[in-house]
């Protein structure tokens, strides 16, 4: 019986666990990437397909239609911050890769209409 609730135990950890992205790459200077073109291009391109993806950027890709579907319900709160930080850097600093990251991400612009009241609040304008 004793094995029986520990293995129950353990599966309910495991889904709980699942239900959160990984924070291995949390600590990543997202700041020194967008100050890097060379490194900003390098993500981009894993992001669009057009380039090789570090461990990081495939996590990344993964990680983002599920992301934008659950409004970042399984993100760290460093991942919020971080996402915040770079959608408002690329829409100030990069339109036509923004142009181009919506027309792979959000093709039918759901996203886009789903979190623009929330973008405005933040003093995003999308």
């Amino acid at each position: 019986m004793k094995a029986y609730f520990l293995l129950l135990a353990l599966a309910i950890a495991y889904v709980a666990a699942e239900e959160k992205y990984t924070t291995k790459y949390d600590n990543i200077d997202v700041d020194e990437i967008l100050k890097s073109d060379r490194l900003f291009n390098n993500y981009f391109k894993c992001l669009v397909d057009t380039g090789k993806c570090t461990p990081e950027g495939r996590e990344l890709k993964k990680s983002l239609p599920d992301a934008l579907k659950t409004e970042c319900s399984k993100c760290s709160e460093k991942q919020r911050q971080n996402t915040d930080k770079v959608i408002r850097y690329i829409i100030d600093n990069k339109p036509e890769e923004w142009k181009v990251l919506q027309e792979k991400y959000d093709p039918e612009e759901i996203y886009i209409k789903r979190y623009r009241g929330q973008a405005s609040k933040a003093g995003i304008n999308i």
